[in-house]
């Protein structure tokens, strides 16, 4: 793929919209798109991410696989951010008292695959990643 990426779409269930609305919007300061009676969208990095509200969605712990050290579950998602800028969130999300399910930490330290990295989950239990790296151009870099 060249040019512009291409943005990801991605749905996902919550057991509450107002929850959803209060943890993408006020917590993660994600601007809401469109709605209705059962689903919201989420401008989440430029990428559209809709939490429909499931009948049985509920809090539920997740698998896990080790990586580094840590449990991390799986499944999750989130975003790949500038150093600088996942600095910035982690810090505002830890002022803010927000739990991680990992919190923020360096992994690989001293190799091409170094970055920031925190999870934490939704009120429904959807695991979030957010990552940073302080040259993105090395995401993929082995």
């Amino acid at each position: 793929m060249t040019g512009i990426p291409p943005r990801f779409h991605l749905a996902i269930p919550v057991h509450d919209l107002g929850a959803a609305r209060a943890f993408y919007g006020d917590v993660l300061g994600c601007e809401e798109g469109r709605s209705a009676d059962r689903w919201v969208d989420f401008n989440f990095g430029g990428h559209q991410l809709v939490c429909h509200l499931a009948a049985g969605s509920s809090r539920s712990v997740p698998r896990t696989n080790k990586v580094d050290g840590d449990a991390v579950p799986v499944p999750h998602f989130g975003l790949v951010l500038r150093l600088a800028e996942w600095k910035e969130l982690a810090n505002r999300l830890e002022a803010s008292g927000v739990g991680f399910a990992i919190p923020p930490r360096t992994r690989f330290a001293g190799t091409i695959g170094e970055q920031g990295t925190f999870f934490l989950c939704d009120p429904s239990g959807n695991t979030l990643e957010f990552k940073g790296f302080a040259d993105l151009s090395r995401l993929f870099t082995r």
